[in-house]
């Protein structure tokens, strides 16, 4: 891949420095291709030294580190770095935890040491370009300061006490010659995956990237380099009869990066277009016998029922009806504002596998949700890992569907006393609770389960840079001149508690116990 890249792209360079060596493949002393044994650091260590030697004949202003899978989604990432004016400085990087690319605490044994400025940092409460003992992975050495050329990978310097290790001896080597490494989070500038344990395998390797990879697709469009040959992965529908993506036509944006985040994870999806609240009017909705639960107020803004509300369930209820008329025994349904946790793939395949084991009964099952009583216990699926009985839940992210299911909801006939849909759910299961709402409603007796740990989260929480809600921002349903912005009105009240879901999140806890090169 290297080779036919620089063959395409060393024109734009002004020298361009091409050592390819194919053996060894692998270390006599390896236990596993993610072990790392004095020899592995060794070679790497003298690869760095070669380059920073290499950029020094050539009187070089500035040096450039980047391992091979960081992700540097920011295009001002170099003139930002030079414009700080530091020997040493790294761009902050994202990871799906804590983890980044900068320690702010070390031990005496040269350790990582968790410390009160790291996470103000990391979380960007504090902005802007900080004094820290060790960055790695990537950074920026200014090769025009007289301090920089004291600064060494390999050998270690005569003094260090640590046991060998790459960005160890180079942070021991910035120390004595005196010069600062900094951190500089001004700005967003990409992305690098967790460090995986010794024992974990490529196939491992190969998910933590690709959770990376869609991850930065987010906030970000990526494409493949136009100077490589790149095969498309093989999509599939991981064991589902369909899967349907959920997507408001004029919502190009999240349709864009939706199908290249589920082409990343070789998820192949049937583009479903979203009903558009906006564009309903009062006609069409009487036309539809479409009216609303008596009673029915919002709990957070005491409003009712919203055009992009309706547009919601109209989108969900138009895939119930699909589902039973081609008769699809199981689906998969997504919404088009989901982040995807780490294993995705393997890890819903793996619990529909047991589901299918232990033949259980089932009509719904949320991969994606907010679990509203938090207070109260949900009890785990007997025989079945990673399944619990939901309670009273919110949000459609993305739930699975049996064609059982889907008849279920349909013969409920909501139209006529509709409710949001992911109000209607916990009613069709028994776990709303509003007693009024639920006796509209005689049949709730809906099998619904949830995975747990969930696999879907929103990709932005209300109030954060970049959310924006289609379904409350509307109007009120019966009057098309009341606008509404819900959201915005009770930003304040549900951005404490969206942001404490956020740090709870499966897969972001975090373990107090010190590491080495990490804040996991």
């Amino acid at each position: 891949m290297l080779q036919e890249w620089l063959k395409r792209v060393q024109h734009l360079y002004h020298s361009v420095e091409w050592r390819p060596v194919d053996q060894p493949s692998f270390y006599a002393d390896e236990q596993g291709p993610k072990h790392w044994p004095d020899s592995r650091f060794t070679h790497v260590m003298k690869l760095k030294q070669a380059a920073l030697g290499a950029a020094r004949r050539l009187w070089a202003d500035f040096i450039l580190f980047v391992d091979s899978d960081n992700m540097l989604t920011n295009r001002r990432v170099l003139t930002d770095m030079m414009a700080e004016n530091r020997t040493l400085v790294a761009p902050m990087l994202e990871s799906q935890v804590l983890y980044s690319n900068f320690w702010c605490g070390m031990t005496p044994q040269g350790y990582y040491k968790r410390t009160p400025e790291y996470i103000p940092i990391r979380k960007w409460k504090r902005q802007g370009c900080f004094a820290v003992p060790m960055v790695h992975s990537s950074f920026l050495l200014d090769l025009r300061r007289r301090a920089s050329q004291v600064l060494a990978f390999y050998p270690p310097h005569p003094s260090y006490p640590y046991y060998l290790d790459d960005i160890m001896a180079f942070a021991f080597s910035a120390q004595q010659g005196e010069v600062q490494m900094y951190v500089c989070n001004k700005d967003h500038y990409g992305y690098l995956p967790l460090p995986l344990k010794q024992h974990q395998t490529l196939e491992e390797e190969v998910e933590s990237f690709t959770h990376t990879l869609t991850e930065a697709l987010i906030d970000f469009t990526m494409e493949p380099s136009q100077y490589l040959h790149h095969r498309p992965k093989e999509l599939g529908k991981m064991g589902f009869d369909e899967i349907f993506l959920i997507n408001l036509r004029r919502r190009s944006d999240r349709r864009e990066r939706m199908l290249s985040t589920l082409g990343v994870l070789g998820i192949d999806v049937t583009l479903t277009e979203a009903v558009d609240g906006k564009a309903l009017n009062s006609s069409q909705l009487q036309a539809m016998g479409i009216d609303m639960l008596p009673g029915y107020k919002d709990p957070y803004s005491d409003r009712v029922l919203t055009r992009g509300e309706i547009g919601c369930f109209l989108s969900h209820y138009n895939i119930w009806k699909q589902v039973v008329k081609q008769e699809l025994q199981q689906v998969l349904v997504l919404e088009d504002d989901v982040r995807f946790e780490p294993r995705f793939r393997s890890r819903l395949i793996s619990i529909m596998d047991n589901v299918k084991r232990v033949g259980l009964h089932w009509d719904l099952i949320y991969i994606g949700r907010k679990r509203l009583q938090v207070k109260e216990p949900e009890y785990w699926v007997k025989g079945v890992s990673n399944l619990v009985h939901p309670d009273y839940s919110y949000w459609t992210l993305g739930y699975v569907l049996s064609l059982q299911g889907a008849k279920r909801l349909l013969e409920a006939e909501p139209l006529s006393k509709m409710l949001p849909v992911d109000e209607f759910l916990p009613i069709m299961f028994n776990k709303h609770p509003k007693e009024e709402y639920m006796q509209h409603f005689e049949q709730r007796d809906l099998k619904a389960f949830s995975v747990e740990p969930l696999l879907l989260f929103p990709t932005h929480y209300t109030g954060e840079p970049g959310y924006f809600s289609d379904t409350e921002t509307s109007t009120i349903w019966d009057d098309e001149a009341v606008a509404t912005d819900w959201d915005r009105d009770s930003t304040k009240r549900r951005r404490k508690q969206d942001d404490g879901e956020a740090e709870d999140r499966p897969g972001t806890s975090l373990s107090l116990s010190s590491g080495r090169k990490d804040e996991l």
